[in-house]
């Protein structure tokens, strides 16, 4: 556990460069409520009380970067998108880390959870400044994100991530005396497909 106050820069990453190889489409440029999923997850991250948000783009990353062209974010080019989703947070970490400013930690979050606002991720942060080093949401198979991240190994261990790999391996190796995990059901969405998507609006349908 930190010292409870002890808190410095935090920088919000959202992961938006995925292919969409099996929905045919840019997950990313779904529309929800009239508004893609890119920016309502880069707008919450806006509103969330970081200090900085940034935009990881890769697959069809001139029609993404678009979609948030209006707000006040940073778009991070991945040209190693392919790789996986490792390559995204590599590049977050890394354009993160290119400022005077001490990076202190990291909100990570994915542009395809349409029921991520600002207060979840409000709550994530207020966790860390209660003095939990990570914090997550709680998913059925264990914790994942939005995940939030301030001990310097992890850190670290971020910036050197391989593979299609992404933050939920070092949740389940973090040390759980500094782990807290929010329950979030609002976290719990998997959209992979045209069919994924379709029952998922039916879902929502009043």
């Amino acid at each position: 556990m930190r010292s409870e106050g002890a808190v410095g820069r935090l920088v919000a990453i959202v992961l938006a460069a995925g292919g969409s190889r099996r929905l045919g489409r840019p997950k990313q440029l779904l529309a929800f409520h009239g508004e893609s999923l890119v920016r309502r997850a880069a707008r919450a991250a806006l509103e969330s009380g970081a200090d900085e948000t940034l935009v990881v783009v890769g697959a069809h990353a001139e029609r993404v970067a678009q979609g948030v062209g209006d707000l006040a974010v940073r778009v991070v080019q991945n040209p190693d998108w392919e790789e996986g989703l490792a390559s995204s947070i590599r590049a977050g970490v890394a354009a993160a880390r290119q400022t005077t400013e001490p990076l202190d930690a990291l909100l990570l979050c994915l542009a395809d959870q349409p029921l991520v606002d600002s207060a979840v991720l409000a709550e994530l942060i207020r966790a860390w400044k209660e003095g939990a080093a990570t914090v997550a949401c709680g998913h059925p198979d264990g914790p994942g994100v939005p995940a939030l991240f301030s001990r310097p190994s992890d850190l670290e261990a971020l910036a050197s991530l391989e593979g299609d790999r992404g933050a939920r391996g070092l949740l389940r190796t973090s040390d759980t005396g500094g782990l807290r995990v929010i329950p979030c059901a609002a976290a719990a969405i998997d959209i992979d497909s045209e069919e994924d998507w379709r029952q998922w609006l039916e879902g929502m349908e009043p």
